[in-house]
Parts: C-alpha cells; sequence; structure tokens
C-alpha cells in the first residue's frame, strides 16, 4: 500500500533515531525543513532541554536576500556560531527523515565550517 510523504518521512525519521540520541557532552543537532524556512535546535535529549537553536525566520537572517538553500548556509553558520557560545563544539548530526542532499547538506557543512563536529 503507498504511503504519504509525511508517512514515508516520519518512518525514517524514528528509523533514525533509534540511533541517534543527544547526551549533555554530544547534543543532537536537529533539523526541520519545511517548503519555506528552516530550523535547527541543539537537544539535550537526557534532560529533555534545547540548548541553542536558530532558524531563518530570527532577524539577524530575515532582512537577509537569497534563495533557500543561502538561507540554510546563513542558518548553519549561525547554529555554529551560537553553539559555541553555549560551549558545545560537538554533536550528533539528526536529518530528522529528509535526505542528506540539498538545504539539509548545506546546512550541516556550513555548520562544519563555523567549528562544530560531527
Amino acid at each position: 500500500m503507498a504511503q504519504t510523504k509525511l508517512g514515508r518521512r516520519l518512518k525514517i525519521k524514528l528509523r533514525v533515531r533509534k540511533k541517534v540520541n543527544g547526551t549533555s557532552e554530544t547534543p543532537r543537532l536537529s533539523v526541520f525543513r519545511s517548503n519555506k524556512q528552516i530550523s535547527v535546535q541543539v537537544i539535550d535529549d537526557l534532560s529533555k532541554k534545547t540548548l541553542a537553536s536558530a532558524s531563518s525566520l530570527v532577524k539577524e537572517l530575515s532582512d537577509k536576500k537569497g534563495n533557500k538553500t543561502e538561507m540554510a548556509v546563513m542558518v548553519g553558520k549561525l547554529i555554529a556560531e551560537r553553539a559555541i557560545e553555549a560551549g558545545i563544539t560537538k554533536v550528533v548530526f539528526d536529518r530528522n527523515g529528509y535526505l542528506f542532499h540539498g538545504r539539509v547538506k548545506a546546512l550541516a557543512d556550513a555548520a562544519r565550517e563555523g567549528g562544530l563536529k560531527f
């Protein structure tokens, strides 16, 4: 029986989340991608807290122009900056069921350039 796109992504998400878990020393870098925006959070799953977050809707990025991939690069640099300010350098990447190409890959590469290790 055919699945919807959302059902397929949720199935992949659960399969990935069985293996990827954030701790206090290596939190989880979780990506959410909508049709127009992209957001990312650094999450400690043990204490169930968000340690840092960034989105293409924040004031620092909302006035900048660019296509969706360029915005993802800016969000990746911003999350790396905010995570390092919070004392986080090492994370595990959670692609959240999305394929690792396009905007998700651009965000991950920019976060690596910004100083995060994963």
